[in-house]
């Protein structure tokens, strides 16, 4: 997913290697949270209308659920892949963590405006998410180390 507009966009990470350590470049921001997302954790919705998040995962994994167009689309995200995921303002979207452990993220937020309270509760699912479908996704991704 790469799209462009008022949709989200998935941006691989450029490093450069200085002895045994990789630099990523830091995204520009008006504020910079850590969030973490419990393990077998499924999130609600959320709508935030002025604001862009950009999400990089630091230490483990989610599945990013946007709706576009009346259908989710399920994205996995790991701290084996450093990408950010920007998520325009007034697009819905929520966090499934079906693993074990917690996911750790930054979100480095660019403000479009003053926060509204609304921004930050959670908004109606037309419909319920496809477990089955992140469950495959997640499992997909998970390589064994036996």
């Amino acid at each position: 997913m790469g799209v462009k507009g008022n949709r989200v966009v998935i941006r691989q990470l450029e490093s450069i290697q200085g002895g045994m350590s990789y630099f990523y470049t830091p995204q520009s921001s008006h504020e910079t949270m850590l969030v973490q997302i419990p393990p077998h954790s499924v999130d609600d919705l959320f709508v935030h209308r002025f604001q862009t998040d950009q999400l990089l995962v630091v230490r483990g994994s989610f599945v990013l659920v946007v709706l576009e167009n009346r259908r989710y689309e399920y994205i996995y995200l790991s701290e084996d892949k450093p990408q950010v995921v920007i998520i325009p303002p007034k697009i819905p979207h929520g966090a499934i963590n079906p693993s074990d452990k917690p996911c750790f993220l930054v979100n480095a937020v660019l403000r479009h405006g003053k926060p509204n309270p609304k921004d930050y509760q959670p908004v109606k699912k037309p419909f319920p998410y496809d477990l089955q479908q992140v469950l495959k996704l997640s499992n997909s991704q998970t390589v064994s180390l036996s």
